[in-house]
Parts: C-alpha cells; structure tokens; sequence
C-alpha cells in the first residue's frame, strides 16, 4: 500500500504552473510532430472565452480542455489568417486529472498532442504512436 501523499500545504497549479508543465511537454514531443506547427504559443486560460463555447456548441466550459487556433489547411473564408495559437484550459484540464489516475504532465501532453494533431489530420493511431514516443 502506499504511503499516503500529504497534500495540506499544496495549492492547485497556477496558470503559470501549468504553462511550465506544457512546455516541459511540448518540448518533450518528437521534433518532427513539434515542426508540423513551429514555434506556436502555448496560451494557458482558466477557461475557453465565451466565443468559443458559442463557436463549438458547449453548454459547459468543463467539456473542452483544449483548442487549437490556427489557419484552415485550405485557407481561411475571409481571406484573414488566424493567428495560430494553443489554448490549453487550466480549470477543465484540473477537473479531468482529479477524475482519472493519470499524471498531470500526461494530460498535459495529451491534449497538446490531440489538439495539434486534429488540427493537422492525423489518425489515433498517429497520435498514440507520438505520445508513446515523448
């Protein structure tokens, strides 16, 4: 049995916790899966903006962990690109971790690598293959 963890002196990771946790695990990622997207911005929220929630259908903004923001592979309608930006979203990704025995870093990782690699088309099975590698 394990020793029980005393957790009486911790605080919740803070945005920037969590904004160090995610570049420890982006640059952990393979280069090649780090390339498709260069050197994007890692931004960490509490929560999506309202817009988004909107945008994709949500009644809670407990149902989505992350977001990829970039320019449409076949070009933006308006002729505007999007500027390209991870949104991770500290508040939904705490919740899932105290829900599931995994490590916050694995979450972490998950959601980048899901969030890039939905956005560039890869299959689950490319995306499974990524993680185990990082």
């Amino acid at each position: 049995m394990r020793e029980p963890c005393d957790y009486s002196g911790m605080l919740a990771p803070s945005l920037d916790d969590l904004e160090a946790i995610a570049a420890t695990a982006f640059a952990a990622l393979p280069e090649s899966f780090r390339a498709l997207c260069g050197a994007v911005p890692i931004v960490i929220q509490d929560f999506p903006q309202d817009d988004v929630l909107l945008e994709m259908d949500l009644d809670n903004p407990f149902d989505i962990l992350g977001l990829f923001q970039g320019p449409d592979l076949v070009g933006s309608e308006n002729g505007i690109p999007d500027t390209t930006m991870i949104f991770l979203y500290r508040r939904p990704i705490l919740d899932y971790w105290a829900e599931h025995e995994e490590r916050l870093g694995a979450v972490v990782r998950h959601v980048l690598v899901h969030e890039i690699g939905h956005h560039f088309g890869l299959s689950d099975d490319d995306m499974e293959r990524i993680e185990s590698e990082a």
